[in-house]
């Protein structure tokens, strides 16, 4: 390889790395017109894993604006990320594969709209697809393999004696 083309890999590497972190980070802030701009116009996203849906980029972002008003504090962290770049039309790198392991801490909405203890958390595996585009790289899939879920225990009312 030419260092003109491991510059160009590093460079690829680099911003795949920081698309899945804004993914991440649009998620957690519930910023979900950036979350829209994240996706090539085809993309999809599949949370049925998790008890969500399956859709296109607009309607799996409606879906999540609405389920996330149950957590207003969620910070999920992307771990363990695993790249493999593809061949579309014959030009090489211009699809991606990230596979990377997720955990999910969040705190439920008290009746105040404030939040609560204790935090839901769930762990898995995401399976992004993304794809070169004019804008530069974009997710044309995102799908989410929940492995694991801790849900709050109910609170315990001491004993009267």
């Amino acid at each position: 390889m030419t260092q003109r083309v491991e510059l160009a890999t590093l460079m690829d590497r680099f911003a795949v790395d920081g698309l899945v972190t804004e993914y991440a980070v649009a998620v957690d802030d519930g910023d979900w017109d950036a979350y829209r701009r994240l996706f090539a116009p085809d993309g999809r996203a599949d949370y049925r894993s998790a008890g969500g849906i399956e859709g296109d980029a607009g309607q799996v972002a409606g879906w999540l604006a609405r389920s996330m008003e149950l957590f207003p504090m969620r910070q999920h962290l992307i771990v363990n990320r695993r790249l493999r770049f593809g061949v579309l039309d014959q030009d090489r790198g211009d699809t991606a594969r990230v596979q990377a392991d997720y955990i999910n801490p969040m705190r439920f909405a008290g009746d105040d709209g404030g939040s609560t203890a204790p935090d839901f958390v769930c762990g898995g595996r995401y399976a992004f697809a993304l794809v070169r585009t004019d804008l530069g790289w974009r997710l044309r899939e995102v799908v989410v393999q929940e492995k694991w879920r801790r849900m709050p225990q109910p609170r315990q009312e001491p004993a009267v004696t």
